[in-house]
């Protein structure tokens, strides 16, 4: 296997650790572990942080080594602002192109986010905090839009609007609560609305739904980001 490739396989691995959580932000990233646990020379290791880099996943520090970003408000809040233009293109291109199988798969991947959102706030209901039900919902939200973006064919605009959501991404933190239930439930709605727009074959108006919707997802997570700063503010109970 060539280095080439093994840089790879190694930036896949951490990208996805880094977006499921599973190496949170603010963490260091050493290249003599990451060799020992690839078991690798730092050859791929060093093109695969670079990699993560140009995705925006990571910085690289004079005398700390590679850090995990975190992002401010503000970066956020750009994001979102630009996959909302960006998704919102390619909804309206993929109107006119929908199959019926597509219109199908559209259709399913709706009613299985619909679940996941429904588990989701059932969780909050029970005082619930369960990663794996969170996980599954952000999947399955990505899969809805998945068959929209495969559908357009547009593929220089999915890479850019995925670069975008892998951005905010980099801060994965979830909250439940009464407060946020509407919102989850209107993410969920909003989802049933591009559907509908989409089978009447209203490309204009899945386009103002989709937009609408990618920016109503940036509200929902800075009320997530808010209900977690306070809660870790709170005083703990001796």
């Amino acid at each position: 296997m060539s280095d080439g490739t093994k840089a790879d396989d190694i930036a896949l691995a951490l990208e996805e650790a880094i977006v499921s959580g599973e190496i949170p932000p603010g963490s260091t990233l050493r290249q003599e572990h990451l060799s020992e646990q690839f078991e690798v020379s730092r050859t791929p290791v060093r093109e695969a942080l670079r990699r993560l880099a140009a995705l925006g996943l990571v910085t690289f520090e004079p005398n700390r080594g590679v850090r995990v970003r975190m992002l401010s408000r503000d970066e956020i809040r750009e994001a979102f602002m630009v996959r909302a233009e960006l998704e919102g293109l390619a909804t309206e291109i993929a109107t006119s192109k929908m199959t019926d199988d597509d219109l199908a798969e559209l259709e399913h991947a709706e009613r299985r986010f619909s679940r996941a959102t429904g588990a989701l706030v059932e969780m909050s209901h029970d005082g619930r905090q369960d990663l794996h039900i969170a996980r599954d919902w952000l999947h399955l939200n990505h899969s809805f839009h998945d068959v929209i973006y495969r559908a357009a064919d547009v593929p220089l605009i999915e890479r850019m609007a995925k670069a975008a959501r892998r951005t905010f991404l980099v801060k994965p933190v979830w909250a439940t609560g009464a407060d946020l239930d509407e919102l989850y439930l209107k993410n969920d709605r909003q989802h049933r609305a591009i559907r509908d727009a989409i089978a009447a074959r209203s490309p204009e108006g899945a386009r103002v739904l989709a937009r609408e919707h990618v920016l109503s997802s940036g509200r929902l997570l800075e009320a997530i980001l808010d209900k977690v700063s306070s809660q870790s503010r709170e005083p703990s109970l001796r």
